[in-house]
């Protein structure tokens, strides 16, 4: 069995969106050295448990983290397969960029042959 490494343009649009909000962010930094319940999760927001409930909703929805079931506790955890995958879309992009700013600075230290024959 292969494992997936690329994400599809869906699955990139949830990580991305998931990611817009610092609220998010922070569930998904907190996360990730270990499960919390929402509940703990939520004493640390000035939100509602709802609202809370609601970013952990769509941080599991771009698989960012999972959550499980513990009695009446809903536990949550940061995904480090999901998070390889969204650092190394990140860094196709980030050579994506390096190589164009790289043929751009090419192009600009370059002298034009046309400036040193009139400048002659």
């Amino acid at each position: 069995m292969v494992a997936q490494t690329e994400l599809s343009d869906e699955q990139i649009d949830r990580v991305f969106h998931a990611l817009a909000t610092a609220t998010r962010r922070d569930i998904l930094r907190r996360t990730i050295d270990g499960e919390l319940s929402v509940s703990t999760l939520a004493k640390d927001y000035d939100m509602s448990f709802a609202a809370v409930q609601k970013n952990v909703a769509v941080l599991e929805e771009a698989g960012l983290i999972v959550k499980r079931a513990e009695g009446r506790e809903r536990l949550v955890r940061a995904d480090p397969a999901m998070i390889a995958k969204a650092r190394a879309l990140l860094a196709k992009y980030e050579e994506l960029w390096r190589s164009r700013i790289d043929r751009l600075d090419a192009l600009l230290a370059e002298e034009p042959e046309t400036q040193r024959t009139e400048g002659e």
